[in-house]
């Protein structure tokens, strides 16, 4: 996020000029495209309720504006498409919170964490398992129009803190030497003012697609387990 406020081109040519070429391509094909996007298209005005797909994007970088940009695109172009809003997003793989946090907790004898920004954890997992519940019903589908177009929510259950969601990685992970303290955003200065509150509400995707949801610390604690 802090690299696309230094690189507003090329950040505008991955999230946003991309995947308009991928509708049109998508378009062309009679297929249908699923696009990844984010809560970082909120964020500018003060929520404190879970933020449902139709209320208004107000992001507040580049990062979170080019991928309204890209969501918009896709709609415009007007292939079918499910895009699909997520946050905090972690797995086994590649470079995320957890495994960060992880490591800290583990050679750290004290570590502040940001309480004063609230969301959902995501397990990259359980975010591929509802694509490939909207990707079999798409399959499953008459051929043409198809009637469940639009974006839709997902990240795990519940609410946390990135405090609360260190708190846990530590404690699943028996990193109990390490004290987690909470402090506030301003003592990490960055060049992205990220989301206060990016609660993302999941009826629309679970009333659609028959989704089951698992609960952000129930996910977190499988991952921990296959890291071990």
């Amino acid at each position: 996020m802090d690299k696309a406020e230094d690189d507003v081109e090329l950040c505008a040519l991955l999230n946003a000029k991309a995947p308009e070429n991928l509708a049109v391509a998508m378009k062309e094909a009679e297929g249908l495209l699923v696009h990844v996007s984010t809560d970082y298209v909120f964020g500018g005005d003060p929520y404190n309720t879970p933020c449902t797909e139709e209320q208004k994007g107000t992001p507040t970088g580049v990062y979170g504006q080019t991928k309204l940009d890209g969501e918009n695109a896709i709609q415009t172009v007007g292939c079918n498409h499910v895009i699909i809003r997520t946050a905090w997003l972690y797995s086994e793989f590649g470079r995320n919170f957890v495994k960060t946090m992880l490591n800290l907790t583990a050679v750290k004898p004290q570590l502040n964490v940001v309480f004063d920004q609230t969301g959902t954890p995501t397990y990259a997992l359980d975010l591929a398992e509802a694509i490939a519940a909207v990707v079999a019903d798409y399959t499953a589908s008459d051929s043409g129009r198809y009637e469940k177009s639009g974006v839709y929510h997902y990240s795990n259950e519940g609410v946390c803190s990135w405090y609360d969601f260190t708190k846990m990685i530590a404690e699943y992970a028996g990193n109990t030497e390490c004290e987690v303290l909470p402090c506030h955003s301003d003592e990490f200065p960055s060049k992205v003012k990220r989301p206060a509150y990016s609660v993302l509400d999941k009826t629309r995707i679970k009333k659609t697609f028959g989704v089951k949801v698992p609960y952000w610390t129930d996910s977190l604690r499988k991952c921990i387990k296959n890291l071990k």
